[in-house]
């Protein structure tokens, strides 16, 4: 099937107000906030440790009075799930799972041996060099002395 060539006579089913040459835009603009006090886009909240201690206390204090504890959920702006959790954690004495863990890897801790470690290695090496400089000047000493007809004592046999 072929399809029919369009000539610019013809007019386009997308024409008309905010097409371009007859296509329909692929971009539309992100529409403004309804209100200025709201965020164009939402953004997830989080809460320190203090905080949490700090509304587990209030919750603690307002279960006495009638409406205590929804009062401070509205105010806080928290649903009774997320007030549960942090109960189920802070009676677990996790005070460490209130407080925010920073992502990624953790840092191994420092071996107290690594130092000397170093050292060692920097000694071997040293004396290493050391001992080859020592065994060159020796094969020298031997071919010199080949040369010149001298004795040489070895010394490692007994």
């Amino acid at each position: 099937m072929v399809m029919p060539v369009l000539t610019h006579e013809k007019t386009f089913a997308a024409s008309g107000p905010g097409t371009e040459e007859g296509r329909r835009p692929t971009m539309v603009a992100w529409p403004e906030a309804a209100s200025p006090e709201l965020l164009a886009l939402p953004r997830r909240r989080t809460f320190k440790a203090r905080d949490k201690l700090r509304i587990l206390a209030e919750i603690d204090a307002a279960r006495d009075t009638p409406g205590g504890i929804s009062a401070v959920l509205r105010r806080e702006g928290l649903y009774s799930s997320a007030i549960s959790d942090w109960r189920r954690q802070r009676d677990a004495g996790a005070f460490a799972a209130l407080s925010p863990v920073a992502r990624g890897p953790k840092t191994a801790p420092v071996n107290p041996l690594a130092a000397d470690h170093a050292r060692l290695l920097l000694d071997n090496k040293r004396l290493t060099r050391r001992l080859e400089r020592a065994e060159a000047i020796i094969d020298l000493q031997k071919k010199v002395a080949a040369l010149l007809g001298l004795p040489i004592e070895n010394v490692e046999e007994p």
